[in-house]
């Protein structure tokens, strides 16, 4: 899944300026993915009380439930691309969108523990496969001029997905007197949170017959007429369409379809900027981002927040993180992303070291824990600062930056091994904080802190700027 660099045609820059709304919306429509799976990402942080007293489960076993869809997240990344090149971006989204319809249904009616898991990773299937194929396919669509802010409606989306589904958490718990187990309609609130996810997952599967699919597939298959449609719809009239089809048939010329094998050399096994591309997606997790959308709220309430404060807490760091975002797509085009990159870095170092200083002071165990007034307020703070410097910086960046790295003739291949490196990275922060926080609340922002300190040398030596420069530059 590659992308060409549009001709320098009479009129082309101001026809895609003209062009720009229609753009927009397909770029949005590609980036519904996005807020499914931001969507996906936080609900879980609303229901793991009512789910782990429902069904009686440990904080061990807790954790796999959540980290369930992940595994599946790994699994769909990998395969996207290459299912995409074979039957079309749009069919790939479809299939997205009815995996998570799916997963919502089961989620919300499970029979036990096991098939919980079992729907959350089927739903996770199609979180990595909307994970991949939407910057891919925006990338493909999005003139060249405005490729990294539309490039940024896919985390963009991810944190409006986020806000959105503690609000409604907190609205369904209101109306269920703040208990997550309590009934509404006959079944639990949890299980309405989880459930609610199908609005927007039929929403994604409605507009993807209401954008058109990617002007690259069609070449790739011979249907040239409309490709061409789509590329006068994106670019404007005034491009030479005869001259950007053939402009796009080179480059594929150029190219063969991307392998895993092709990813292959050096001595640590995969190609430098392979491993490069693998490294931005651990580290974009490794940080503990999720630590604070899949446990925000009980991680709350275990330092004396009642619980409807703690989602309204949740909620906050939520729009916070709405607003970093926007900031990052104000500035990836204009500052570059590895400036953006290096200052989140620095922000997120402090604010984690400050949430590590604030957490020594607690008192008590498992969920009866206290924080003073003073170090309460500190941690806050902080982790409101990380959300912040982490919105908008390596939310976006990241996706920014794998969209647009990767030599073309390796683009697909290597675009879903750092997806799934990305999803790796996921769960097994989330399935270790839990134990972590057990062991050592204080350690473990040490430990992420840590994480975030070395992203700076790694940024700075190792990843070059992609500001300005066609795919074709890349490699």
């Amino acid at each position: 899944m590659t992308s060409t660099r549009p001709g320098v045609t009479p009129g082309g820059p101001q026809a895609a300026s003209d062009h720009l709304g229609h753009v927009v919306f397909i770029t949005a429509a590609a980036a519904m993915g996005g807020f499914l799976f931001g969507y996906d990402s936080s609900v879980i942080n609303g229901a793991v009380v009512g789910i782990q007293g429902k069904f009686g489960i440990s904080h061990s076993l807790l954790a796999q439930v959540v980290a369930a869809a992940l595994l599946g997240c790994a699994v769909g990344a990998a395969l996207a691309g290459r299912v995409a090149d074979r039957i079309g971006r749009i069919r790939v989204m479809r299939i997205a969108a009815v995996l998570f319809t799916v997963s919502a249904v089961g989620s919300a009616l499970p029979f036990a523990v096991w098939d919980l898991t079992m729907w959350r990773v089927i739903g996770g299937f199609g979180i990595g496969m909307a994970s991949v194929i939407g910057p891919a396919y925006i990338a493909e669509v999005a003139p060249p001029a405005y490729r990294g802010r539309l490039g940024s409606f896919q985390q963009a989306a991810i944190v409006v997905g986020i806000a959105i589904s503690q609000l409604v958490n907190y609205g369904i718990l209101q109306m269920a007197n703040g208990n997550q187990r309590g009934k509404l309609g006959g079944l639990e609130a949890w299980q309405w949170m989880l459930g609610v996810m199908v609005v927007p997952a039929v929403l994604y599967g409605l507009l993807s017959f209401a954008i058109p699919e990617s002007p690259r597939f069609l070449l790739s298959v011979g249907r040239d007429d409309a490709a061409k449609k789509v590329l006068s719809e994106v670019e404007g009239t005034g491009t030479d369409l005869d001259a950007r089809a053939e402009e796009i048939r080179h480059a594929m010329r150029r190219e063969h379809k991307s392998t895993f094998r092709d990813l292959l050399g050096g001595r640590g096994g995969f190609l430098p900027i392979v491993w490069i591309g693998i490294g931005l997606s651990a580290f974009q997790q490794l940080v503990g981002i999720n630590v604070i959308f899949y446990y925000s709220s009980s991680l709350w309430q275990s330092v004396g927040i009642d619980p409807t404060s703690s989602f309204l807490y949740s909620f906050t760091t939520s729009i916070v993180n709405v607003i970093g975002t926007v900031i990052a797509m104000l500035f990836v085009d204009k500052i570059g992303r590895k400036p953006l990159s290096i200052i989140g870095s620095v922000g997120m170092t402090i604010s984690l070291a400050l949430a590590a200083w604030a957490f020594s002071f607690k008192t008590g165990h498992g969920s009866n824990i206290h924080l003073p007034n003073t170090q309460g307020t500190v941690a806050l703070v902080a982790a409101h600062s990380f959300v912040l410097f982490f919105a908008l910086s390596w939310g976006v960046v990241v996706w920014v930056l794998l969209g647009e790295m990767f030599p073309n003739k390796i683009r697909a291949a290597a675009l879903g091994v750092a997806a799934s490196a990305q999803w790796i990275a996921n769960w097994v922060i989330t399935v270790s904080f839990p134990t972590l926080s057990d062991w050592n609340l204080s350690g473990a922002y040490v430990i992420y802190s840590c994480f975030a300190l070395l992203s700076i040398p790694f940024v700075v030596f190792l990843v070059k700027e992609t500001k300005g420069k066609s795919l074709e530059e890349m490699g």
